[in-house]
C-alpha cells in the first residue's frame, strides 16, 4: 500500500514503488541529458577520439597525448592570453560596477533616469551591431588617440562597463541602510571612507555574483577577440578553438582537450565562489 505526503505547494507526493521507479527514470534521463556531453567530453579529452560522431563515456585507451597535441598548437600561450584579459578585465569590470552603483545608488543628482535608460539599452542591443562602433573607437581611442586594435588591451577595456554588474550593484547598495551613512558623516568619516569602510563591506554577496557572472562573460568573449585580435599571438582560449576546429590535421581528441581547458576555469571560478554567489542570489530575496 501506498503512501502520499502533500508538497510545499499543496500537490500530492506519492512514496509507493511505481512512483520510485517513475523519479529514477526521470532523474536518470535528464542526468544523461545534461551531464552525459560533459562526461564525453572528459572522456573524450583522454581517449584517442577519430570520428567525432562516435564520443563515448567508457574510456578507449586513456592518454595525454591530445594534450600535448593541443599545447604544441600553442594552446597554453592562449589560456594565458585568456587569463591576462580576463583577469585586468574583471578588475576594471568590479571597479566601475561599484563605483557606478554606489553614485546611482546613493547620490541624486541631474538626469540620473536617463543615465539608468542608457545603461539598460546597452542590455537590449546585439553584440553584432555594437562590433562596427566598438572597431572604429578601438582603432582611434578617443581623447589619447591610441590605437589598441591587435593588442590584450584592446580586448579589455571594452569590458570594463558591463551593465548587469551595475544594476546588481545598485539595487544592492540601495538596500543598505541610511542610518549606518549618516552616522558614519556624524563621525566625521568623508566620502571614500565611508564607501570603502561601511557600503563595500556589506555587499560582499552581491560582489560575489558580479565576480561569478563577470568572469563567466569575459572567459566565453568570442566576437571582441575576432575584431580585436590581428594575428594569433593575441588569440584567446575560445578564438583559439575555431582554429584548431578547421585544422585537417588536428584529431577531435585535440578539440576536446582544449574545450576541456576552456571549461575548466569556469567550473573552478563558480565552486570557489560558490558560497558568496548563492548569499547574493538570495539575499535580495529576503530583504524587504
Amino acid at each position: 500500500m501506498s503512501a502520499a505526503t502533500e508538497t510545499a505547494l499543496g500537490l500530492t507526493e506519492s512514496k509507493g514503488v511505481g512512483a520510485r521507479v517513475a523519479k529514477f527514470v526521470i532523474y536518470a534521463g535528464l542526468f544523461v541529458v545534461f551531464a552525459g556531453p560533459l562526461l564525453a567530453l572528459l572522456v573524450g579529452s583522454f581517449s584517442h577520439v577519430s570520428d567525432p560522431t562516435q564520443l563515448s563515456v567508457v574510456p578507449n585507451r586513456p592518454t595525454l597525448g591530445n594534450f600535448r597535441i593541443a599545447f604544441d598548437h600553442g594552446v597554453l600561450r592562449y589560456l594565458l592570453n585568456s587569463f591576462f584579459v580576463v583577469g585586468f578585465g574583471l578588475l576594471l569590470q568590479v571597479a566601475v560596477s561599484v563605483l557606478a552603483g554606489y553614485a546611482l545608488a546613493r547620490k541624486v543628482f541631474p538626469l540620473m533616469t536617463l543615465v539608468l535608460v542608457a545603461i539598460l539599452a546597452t542590455m537590449m542591443l546585439p553584440e553584432e551591431i555594437l562590433a562596427l562602433p566598438l572597431t572604429l573607437v578601438l582603432a582611434d581611442l578617443p581623447v589619447l588617440h591610441l590605437n589598441l586594435m591587435g593588442t590584450l588591451a584592446g580586448m579589455i577595456v571594452p569590458l570594463g562597463a558591463w551593465a548587469f554588474s551595475i544594476l546588481v550593484m545598485t539595487e544592492f547598495m540601495k538596500d543598505v541602510p541610511r542610518e549606518l551613512e549618516e552616522a558614519a558623516r556624524i563621525d566625521g568619516a568623508g566620502e571614500l571612507r565611508i564607501f570603502a569602510q561601511i557600503i563595500l563591506p556589506l555587499c560582499k554577496p552581491a560582489l560575489g555574483v558580479i565576480g561569478v557572472f563577470g568572469f563567466t562573460m569575459i572567459w566565453d568573449q568570442y566576437l571582441l577577440p575576432l575584431l580585436v585580435a590581428q594575428n594569433s599571438s593575441s588569440y584567446t582560449l575560445p578564438l583559439a578553438l575555431r582554429t584548431l576546429r578547421i585544422d585537417q590535421a588536428v584529431t577531435p581528441g585535440v578539440v576536446l582537450a582544449a574545450s576541456l581547458l576552456a571549461l575548466l576555469p569556469s567550473v573552478l571560478v563558480f565552486l570557489f565562489f560558490q558560497r558568496s554567489f548563492a548569499r547574493g542570489l538570495t539575499s535580495g530575496a529576503l530583504k524587504g
